[in-house]
């Protein structure tokens, strides 16, 4: 899929088909990488993206840096491509230029991983929280969200949070992954209370392994 954008012509010959005689032609057309932030792909906007991009001078090419301004749509995935109209490679004897396409790449996020249009969060959680349930208040791309914990949530299970993905048609949703973090038995008082639970709950994680 490509998203279209026309930009200004910055260099490279210009645009269009000259008046005079000879040969002419237009460009060819050219794909350079684009790297962005998931943040960049959620809210889309406006962003200035330097170039080396091969231009014709004299009798051959050379590399050229140029700056764009480019409109980043929001809702852009992996693998899509920008295409800004007449900015590829030159023409032949005032042929039009070639189009230039930004294949983005989605950066590798600190807090989610991608998968197409959806988000997919881990969501730590205490023993009591998964067990007893209620509501806390995770991260979105589009800001925090109450999010309601089931009771005796298990390690592993997946929430969903319809739409809270990136924009489409439908959205991506955002998947709460839950992990279960135990604390830690630093101290005497917290040794006493997983003794007391050990003692008083009436709880085998391996009853399964048992015929």
């Amino acid at each position: 899929e490509c998203f279209g954008t026309r930009v200004s012509h910055l260099g490279g010959g210009p645009p269009g088909f000259g008046g005079g005689r000879g040969f002419h032609a237009p460009g060819q057309s050219q794909t350079v990488a684009l790297d962005i932030s998931l943040e960049e792909a959620y809210h889309g906007g406006n962003r200035s993206v330097q170039l080396q991009a091969p231009q014709r001078a004299g009798g051959g090419q050379e590399a050229r840096a140029r700056t764009l301004s480019v409109k980043i749509p929001a809702g852009v995935i992996t693998g899509q491509k920008i295409r800004l109209a007449g900015q590829g490679g030159a023409g032949v004897g005032g042929g039009a230029g070639g189009d230039l396409y930004l294949q983005v790449t989605i950066q590798p996020p600190t807090l989610y991983r991608i998968d197409g249009r959806n988000v997919i969060l881990e969501v730590p959680l205490s023993p009591w929280e998964a067990a007893l349930g209620g509501k806390i208040d995770v991260p979105t791309l589009g800001g925090p969200v109450a999010l309601r914990i089931p009771a005796n949530a298990g390690n592993g299970q997946r929430l969903r949070l319809r739409g809270r993905g990136l924009p489409g048609s439908p959205p991506g949703d955002q998947f709460a992954v839950l992990r279960i973090v135990n604390p830690p038995a630093d101290s005497e008082a917290a040794r006493e209370l997983f003794q007391r639970m050990a003692r008083e709950l009436p709880f085998d994680p391996r009853a399964r392994w048992h015929p």
